[in-house]
């Protein structure tokens, strides 16, 4: 059975065509959305391989608020987030990480935490 919530951490790069182009990092962001997603791959080898803790990277480069949680969205149902978050955050394993989700938000890296 499919589980009703999730628990979730993420890492945003945002890029100028997002919904919001600036955060707490940088008031405006000049990006484009390939820069973003070259970022984000960037992000994917250094958790992949080891180098780099999850919530360390989501403190120092997320684009979102809850990298002072270090990335941690907490519990959340089906219909909070965006359509693609969404589904991205609910097929993966407790455990996995996602490649490259795309929002109006920006670029994201989802870690499914429970």
């Amino acid at each position: 059975m499919a589980p009703d919530q999730v628990r979730a951490s993420h890492l945003l790069v945002k890029h100028r065509d997002a919904r919001r182009p600036s955060s707490w990092k940088e008031a405006q962001v000049t990006r484009s959305r390939e820069e973003a997603e070259s970022m984000i791959a960037e992000f994917h080898r250094q958790l992949t391989s080891g180098q780099a803790d999850f919530a360390e990277l989501a403190r120092k480069e997320s684009h979102c608020s809850s990298a002072r949680a270090g990335g941690d969205l907490g519990l959340f149902p089906r219909g909070a987030m965006q359509r693609p978050f969404e589904d991205a955050a609910f097929a993966l394993p407790v455990g996995g990480l996602s490649g490259p989700v795309f929002t109006d938000s920006g670029v994201h890296l989802i870690l499914r935490t429970a």
